[in-house]
């Protein structure tokens, strides 16, 4: 049964608004994802700050500790979803777990990545160096490009 069917109604036949998504749902659910994807990665602080934008180190560890109170600005919520499309990818692209955890930190010849690993991309701190790693992948998973 698809989801529209499954929509609670008014008696006059109109679906009952559900309510949005709080952006704090989204910061807190994209916070322990990331978090759980850096160690996977083996990340370091450093590295976790850079990616999210370089906020400020006592702001990082307090989204660290606690997910829940964040509130995070519009850029910080594309990066985080741009690293999960990087993740999803890589684990649709490399079914070994260990293959695609690693492969972030591997020397890597296609051209967005000179033989440098694209990990090094990631850590040049634009969003678009983020976008450029998450376009590589769809097209290699025959995606958009």
């Amino acid at each position: 049964m698809s989801n529209a069917a499954r929509a609670e109604h008014t008696p006059a036949g109109r679906p009952v608004p559900r309510p949005a998504l709080d952006s704090s749902d989204l910061s807190a659910a994209g916070l322990r994802a990331f978090f759980n994807i850096s160690r996977d990665w083996e990340l370091s602080a450093e590295e976790q700050i850079t990616l999210l934008g370089s906020p400020g180190r006592s702001t990082y560890f307090k989204w660290k500790q606690d997910p829940e109170s964040a509130r995070l600005a519009r850029d910080t919520l594309e990066r985080l979803s741009l690293i999960l499309g990087i993740y999803k990818a890589l684990q649709i692209l490399l079914p070994d777990p260990k293959a695609a955890d690693t492969w972030i930190r591997r020397p890597n010849a296609a051209p967005p990545f000179g033989g440098r690993p694209a990990l090094d991309r990631l850590l040049a701190g634009n969003i678009s160096d983020l976008v450029a790693v998450r376009q590589y992948l769809d097209a290699m998973r025959g995606g958009w490009a």
